[in-house]
């Protein structure tokens, strides 16, 4: 068997297992693991490094290992929206943007410090068209990530401060106390100073 890059990581038997725990991978049989595991190369990002520029056309597939992202769009006067965070078993993507063929339309950044695994797009979409089942797993995933964006955006213009949080933490509890505030603020579209603000008050 050739050595995959895998094979050369200190920690390649974690790894292997948080591979296989993926909300994606995880029905791959030990032949179709094997057949993508030569494609992933594994990464160890900082707090507030970027994945992904928003409006570039080289795109990436990205299973997280470790860590907190977070998907971030900007506009033309530098203003930046959250639209959602990936964790430990999730994944993070512009397939749909390349499917379109357009530049991707957010970034993608580490809000701590991380460790994911990737693979060119067009390396990913070989695979699945290779390996039909996931393709239909991968997708229905995209469309459930897309609508939970959705879902998001709407909240922050009919609930008010205090039922953001609230929807927050019944939607994502494992997320609420490892964000930063300031990110959850942001991602919120609060001040952080709102923020502590409504729990001093006991509002949340």
């Amino acid at each position: 068997m050739i050595a995959t890059p895998l094979d050369k990581h200190a920690e390649r038997n974690i790894i292997r297992v948080q591979l296989k725990q993926n909300i994606v991978l995880k029905e791959m049989t030990d032949a179709e693991r094997n057949a993508l595991e030569p494609h992933l190369t594994v990464v160890d990002c900082n707090k507030g490094d970027s994945l992904l520029h928003q409006g570039v056309h080289e795109m990436e597939q990205y299973f997280v290992l470790d860590g907190l992202l977070e998907r971030v769009v900007t506009n033309a006067d530098a203003k930046e929206m959250i639209l959602r965070f990936a964790s430990e078993r999730d994944i993070e993507t512009s397939y749909a943007a390349w499917r379109l063929n357009t530049p991707t339309p957010y970034s993608i950044m580490c809000v701590t410090k991380a460790r994911v695994a990737k693979l060119p797009m067009l390396t990913w979409v070989d695979f699945m068209d290779q390996h039909p089942k996931f393709k239909a797993t991968f997708e229905y995933e995209v469309m459930r990530l897309m609508s939970d964006v959705l879902a998001h955006t709407i909240t922050l213009h009919l609930l008010d401060a205090p039922g953001r949080v609230h929807r927050f933490e019944r939607k994502h509890p494992e997320l609420a106390e490892r964000l930063p505030k300031k990110v959850l603020a942001s991602y919120l579209n609060l001040s952080a100073e709102t923020l502590s603000r409504l729990k001093q008050r006991g509002k949340i």
